[in-house]
């Protein structure tokens, strides 16, 4: 039955599902790889998509900015749909010199200092993980495209916008750098892989650097929109 936030009837979800931050990305992705692409989904413009690639059913749907929206949308996926694999296809700053505008990063996990995984079920760890076989997938799709990627711990941040503290010097994210072995900061990630372990399900999170904290290098939102594809790939060559 359809949820407050999704509109998609029984069986019109496929087992996987590609999931962009940004609704019109899900929009792009699905109108440029799908085969006879079906609107699933557009309450709250959160725009929801299911095709064919490949012969293959698969969804595509925005999960909006933050873990809060990307943690109702991932729960209602899997408890409500019967969604077995979420990947979130999305975009990153860069906390080192070497990765670079346009890179793909496979979380191999996410570090945040978000109570969401502690509120929604009492989990103590500010380390969540991704589905191990669907990361090894990743990996294996990756190198059989011949596709780059760095496959590291990311910072999954509550904040976008922080202001520096007194007398804060290195900056934060040096820190949680250093200290924690982030290569990239994001803002949904954990609450992705928190949902999935307490559903049961599988999780992954594929990730474009469109910014970077080191060189303050930036792309625009049409190009995040539009050039963020090889990571795409990565996804759909799993199935």
């Amino acid at each position: 039955m359809p949820t407050p936030h999704i509109s998609a009837q029984p069986g019109q979800i496929a087992k996987t599902v590609l999931m962009p931050g940004d609704p019109l990305r899900a929009k792009k992705i699905a109108e440029t790889f799908l085969y006879s692409p079906v609107l699933f989904n557009e309450v709250r413009g959160m725009l929801g998509y299911t095709g064919t690639y490949q012969g293959k059913p698969v969804s595509v749907m925005g999960s909006g900015m933050g873990m809060p929206s990307i943690g109702i949308y991932s729960h209602e996926l899997f408890a409500e749909y019967g969604v077995e694999n979420i990947i979130r296809v999305g975009s990153a700053g860069s906390y080192l010199p070497d990765l670079k505008l346009y890179d793909v990063v496979l979380a191999s996990g996410a570090w945040s200092e978000s109570s969401y995984a502690h509120t929604v079920s009492g989990y103590e760890d500010a380390f969540t993980y991704p589905g191990p076989q669907l990361n090894d997938m990743l990996e294996e799709s990756a190198k059989k495209l011949n596709i780059p990627y760095r496959l590291g711990v990311i910072h999954s941040s509550d904040v976008f916008y922080r202001q520096p503290w007194q007398g804060e010097n290195p900056p934060y994210w040096h820190r949680i750098r250093d200290e924690k072995g982030c290569v990239a900061v994001e803002m949904e990630a954990c609450a992705l892989f928190h949902n999935a372990k307490v559903a049961g399900k599988n999780a992954a999170c594929l990730l474009t650097i469109s910014d970077s904290l080191v060189t303050h290098e930036q792309t625009t939102a049409q190009e995040r929109e539009n050039s963020f594809m090889e990571m795409v790939k990565i996804a759909l060559g799993i199935l």
